[in-house]
């Protein structure tokens, strides 16, 4: 089958990082085995890729737009230092030094889109809806399809959390929408020939556009960074894991209030993973609760040590309440952990009641209730742990690797190509048949 060529647009793009950047890379590595590609970064990612065997003019370009984008970053942390703000006012001043990346991206590769030497161009990253494209109308204007996506961000704060968003110093959160009013918005969303949409938040914003939108998941995993599995018998006491940055709204809090009965029985241990401003205060509250003997606060683990750290689990909880995406959570099914999450925003959409369990959203105290239940249920029924984490390895290998992601974006490049009936893949995705090993529940 023809591999269309294709101008891929990542900004943020690097294997040697975590977060966004690596989804860049990851994304476009994969996007790599199905179609002929040719990736435009920033210059910063130029010596990581280089290290991950790619070619500077032939695999991909680097461009330097560090007299626009050092400044206003400079900027932008010394105004959340002075005023508190959180990272609202960062994602907001991000849009001023990429119109700038795209500025330089046209000089460069403008003549050869308009001659026709790509037969898409596909913006991967920024990831956020408030990075709007001032190359989406010249493309449009060149015959050229324009394809953006995955567009994730923007998930309003869940009732009950005011505190949780004042301690993140999201204050800018409630003027969110203002975004929309950036030069470039509109335009780039009537000149796109797709669009797509990385969570079922981003595509209820996407309203106006949805004869273009394809929902794709913005997460993914490396099976070849994750290539563990759980194999060994559920013992007691159960573990759970916890990983991400110890900051407000993950919520590490929460887990140790709702495990807190069941780590003095002795029948959980908790390891919480990651570092940041929050960890003084979760010390403080494991010595206050007296959970010494069953809580490890281990910090940070390098991401590529990550799984071999997290197979010594049975369960990963994570009780975030505004999560965009939540990678980790597939990295943790990928293992055959079984998920415990809040039910809401991106880990929602990833987890099904037959791979896990998703805790009503609601007030801080029925959030750590429901959480209390679950874990409750699992160390009561510590027998459908295993076939659940199964189905959750299994769920997560056939539908959210960066390889089956690339398939389903090709078809995308093939409709706004070719033509021909818009791709639908299901929101949320759905289920996959299972090995008959994995059917109890």
């Amino acid at each position: 089958m023809r591999r269309p060529k294709v101008l891929l647009i990542a900004e943020a793009a690097n294997p040697e990082w975590v977060s966004v950047p690596l989804e860049g890379w990851s994304h476009c590595q994969a996007l790599a085995e199905v179609a002929d590609v040719h990736v435009v970064t920033h210059v910063r990612n130029q010596d990581a890729m280089v290290r991950a065997g790619w070619t500077p003019g032939v695999e991909f370009t680097a461009l330097n737009s560090e007299a626009v984008a050092a400044p206003i970053y400079r900027a932008g942390e010394a105004l959340r230092r002075l005023t508190g703000l959180g990272w609202t006012v960062t994602t907001a001043l991000a849009a001023l030094p990429y119109y700038y990346f795209e500025h330089l991206l046209w000089q460069h590769f403008g003549p050869r889109i308009r001659a026709h030497e790509f037969e898409a161009v596909h913006r991967v990253t920024p990831l956020s809806p408030t990075n709007s494209s001032i190359i989406a109308g010249r493309c449009a204007r060149a015959g050229v399809p324009f394809v953006i996506g995955p567009l994730n961000g923007g998930v309003p704060w869940p009732k009950g959390f005011a505190d949780v968003q004042a301690s993140e110093g999201e204050w800018l959160a409630y003027v969110r929408d203002a975004y929309k009013l950036l030069p470039g918005y509109r335009d780039t969303r009537r000149h796109a020939a797709a669009i797509i949409a990385g969570s079922e938040s981003t595509w209820q914003q996407l309203a106006p556009y949805h004869d273009k939108c394809i929902y794709v998941p913005e997460n993914a995993i490396d099976p070849a960074r994750f290539r563990g599995q759980i194999d060994r018998p559920v013992t007691a006491p159960l573990r759970l894991a916890f990983v991400g940055r110890l900051v407000p709204y993950k919520g590490a809090d929460m887990l140790l209030e709702a495990a807190a009965p069941l780590v003095r029985e002795g029948k959980v241990v908790v390891d919480i993973i990651g570092d940041g401003p929050e960890k003084v205060r979760l010390e403080g509250l494991v010595s206050k609760l007296g959970l010494q003997a069953g809580v490890r606060l281990e910090g940070w683990v390098e991401h590529a040590r990550l799984q071999e750290r997290l197979v010594q689990s049975d369960i990963f909880a994570f009780p975030s309440v505004r999560e965009f995406g939540g990678a980790v959570v597939l990295e943790a099914m990928a293992l055959g952990l079984v998920p415990v999450v809040a039910d809401y925003a991106g880990p929602r959409e990833t987890v099904n009641e037959s791979t896990g369990f998703r805790v009503p959203m609601g007030p801080r105290a029925d959030l750590i209730e429901g959480f209390r239940a679950t874990l409750a249920h699992l160390v009561g029924h510590p027998e459908i742990i295993r076939p659940m984490g199964m189905r959750a390895r299994e769920r997560t290998l056939a539908l959210f690797t960066w390889q089956a992601k690339a398939r389903q974006t090709l078809e995308v490049y093939r409709w706004v190509i070719e033509g021909g009936k818009k791709p639908d893949f299901g929101m949320p995705l759905p289920d996959v048949p299972v090995s008959a090993a994995s059917m109890t529940r």
